[in-house]
This record gives C-alpha cells, structure tokens and sequence, in this order.
C-alpha cells in the first residue's frame, strides 16, 4: 500500500533521498550536488514550499512539490514573457508553481502521481495553481493534469511546453 507525507521543509538527509528518484526521471543534471546548488537547495527555502512523497514501506516511489510563485523568480519572470498579457496580469504573482512531480518507472501507471498531486495541492490556500508541461496532448502527464482540471493557459518558457492553470 502507498503511504503519502506532506512537509513544508526537508531536512538534508530526505533532501538526499530525493535525488535517485529524481535523477532517474528527469536526469538533467550531472550528479546530486549540481542539482542541489542549481535547483533544490534554491526551491526548498521559497516560501510556500511544500514536498509531498509516496512510499512503499521505506522505499520512496516518487515526489512532488512546489512553492508560492512571486515576480523575480526566473519561472515566473520567463512566464511573464510568453503568456499574454492578461493571461499574466491574472495568474502570476502569489501563486502557487507545481514544479515537479516525478514517479519511479517501476511505479508509474498505478496512481502514484494523482496521489503525489492531489496530496501536494489539497488545502493549500492558492486561488491559482500554476504548471509547465509537455506541449504534446497525449502526454500521459498532460492528461493527468487535464483529468485534474488543469487548462492550457498558453505557450511555456521550454521548448514544446505549455503553461497549464487551475483556479
């Protein structure tokens, strides 16, 4: 059975226990201390973060998270830039970015990543939930997203990506 924690920080050692997860699905980053100088150790102080994970006993199957968006972060300032300008106006600024959600290959397809979703945004008190995404709509995490309500808002910041919204 699956078994989801929600935290608002991390300590170094579960912040440690992300990374073969993480690199596993996204490996973007040559090893675990470019990632957490680049990336984590940069999101994990923002305000409003928060972490969501899945676990099969001790073994983590996947994780969620994100933070309030404000203006001065690069996702938010990039977003900015290609969404319409009343598009803009109306999302950014104080909400809440959904920056990643990744689900160990051997777990997918079994609800994981709803669960990690769903436990990551319930009571939070953002009126606007914001995403970037594939462009491609039978992208299985496109159509997760979809079936959550989440809307294509417009073109994102990355190369065949879209800025996906729910309010």
């Amino acid at each position: 059975m699956v078994r989801l924690r929600v935290d608002d920080s991390v300590t170094e050692d579960e912040s440690a226990e992300l990374w073969p997860v993480y690199d596993s699905v996204f490996g973007d980053h040559a090893d675990e201390e470019t990632w957490r100088k680049a990336v984590w150790d940069v999101h994990r102080v923002r305000s409003g973060f928060r972490l969501a994970r899945a676990y099969d006993g001790e073994r983590l199957l996947g994780f969620a998270y994100g933070y309030t968006g404000e203006p001065g972060q690069w996702w938010t300032d990039n977003a900015r830039r290609v969404l319409e300008p009343e598009v803009a106006e109306a999302w950014l600024g104080g909400h809440f970015e959904l920056v990643s959600i990744g689900v160990a290959a051997d777990a997918r397809r079994g609800g994981v990543g709803r669960g990690l979703m769903r436990a990551l945004v319930d009571g939070l008190t953002h009126d606007r939930l914001l995403l970037m995404t594939s462009s491609d709509p039978s992208d299985p995490a496109r159509r997760l997203y979809a079936s959550e309500g989440w809307q294509v808002l417009g073109p994102g910041p990355g190369d065949a990506t879209v800025i996906m919204g729910r309010g």
